[in-house]
């Protein structure tokens, strides 16, 4: 079969003729995806959520959309990353503490005690640790943006005394995310840990299932766990941050210009929200103290202490592996 230049020349016409309609129906096309997260609407990350979905909008001029379900709305964080895996939910931020179920090496940014304040942190996640810690989620089939939302430092609040020292640890039913290394710290620390899923903390210290808690001052304040709680100690114990995660297959549906633009934006907010849990922190004990919880410092070296002797750091140097607490100790000094 032989192809002149005339028959040449009508056939890329035709093409032509083909592909711009194609092209011009992917461009109208409307992305409506949605976006998953655990917590209260009033918190900084959906606020910055919100404001990042319009501005998406509009810089898209309507192509893509995107729905905010704070609260745990669609089930608790296991449930999610689940049906964000599946495609059920295309975007979904959840603590590296709770994702390393899924990719172990997410856990890292939240070793007990590792981190003395903000500045190390942001060291380490915004360098060689972060950059780490995304190469392995992307190696489980997640999309993963570029910068980390801020969760705080976590601090302990409980119903029957303050901890001022690693003895008042002992026997302490305590509330942790499904997460092994909060079980392997607190239960270092000889407490006991019960793993109970975010949406569930509540009901769970008001029916003393437990009688304490961990979290940052921001999600103590928004899910208004004063009110089941009586003391707040700062121990400052582990540094949580937010990935933002995407499913793989739904992002790359995405024309490039669209992602771009999701990106771009996800990423500013994922920065504005970290300022906002700072200067929101400065705030934070003045409104708890008004809800009549009850805040002490306790002194911090010997509980590190005692997670060092009762062998916490070297356990999870091993399961982490040489390179990776290499890259932890780089920003925040020898551990283990």
């Amino acid at each position: 079969m032989t192809l002149n230049r005339r028959s040449f020349m009508l056939t890329g016409a035709g093409a032509a003729l083909i592909a711009t309609p194609l092209q011009s129906v992917l461009a109208a096309t409307t992305f409506r995806y949605k976006y998953a997260n655990n917590l209260p609407a009033t918190h900084p990350m959906n606020i910055r959520a919100k404001e990042m979905a319009k501005k998406i909008e509009e810089e898209t001029k309507g192509r893509f959309k995107l729905q905010i379900f704070p609260s745990s709305q669609l089930g608790s964080d296991t449930e999610t990353l689940n049906q964000l895996r599946s495609g059920a939910v295309e975007f979904f931020t959840l603590s590296g503490l709770i994702l390393s179920t899924l990719v172990p090496a997410a856990a890292i940014s939240g070793i007990g005690f590792a981190f003395p304040n903000y500045d190390s942190v942001w060291k380490a996640m915004d360098g060689d640790l972060g950059a780490y810690i995304r190469g392995e989620i992307e190696k489980s089939g997640l999309v993963v943006m570029q910068n980390i939302w801020d969760n705080g430092f976590r601090e302990v609040t409980t119903s029957n005394r303050p901890i001022k020292t690693a003895a008042d640890f002992r026997d302490l039913k305590i509330r942790v995310p499904v997460s092994p290394l909060w079980t392997s710290m607190f239960k270092a620390l000889k407490a006991s840990p019960t793993s109970i899923n975010f949406n569930e903390v509540y009901s769970a210290l008001q029916t003393k299932v437990v009688d304490a808690q961990e979290n940052p001052l921001a999600i103590i304040q928004t899910a208004k766990l004063y009110e089941v709680q009586k003391y707040c100690s700062l121990t400052n114990h582990m540094w949580d941050g937010f990935w933002f995660l995407g499913n793989h297959d739904a992002w790359n549906r995405l024309p490039k210009d669209i992602q771009a633009i999701v990106a771009k934006h996800i990423n500013e907010a994922g920065m504005k929200e970290r300022a906002d849990v700072a200067g929101l922190n400065d705030d934070l004990q003045k409104k708890l103290t008004s809800e009549h919880l009850i805040f002490n410092t306790p002194n911090t070296g010997p509980i590190r202490d005692e997670l060092r002797q009762a062998g916490f750091y070297s356990e999870w140097k091993k399961k982490f592996g040489d390179s990776a607490w290499a890259l932890l100790e780089k920003s925040v000094g020898t551990l283990a």
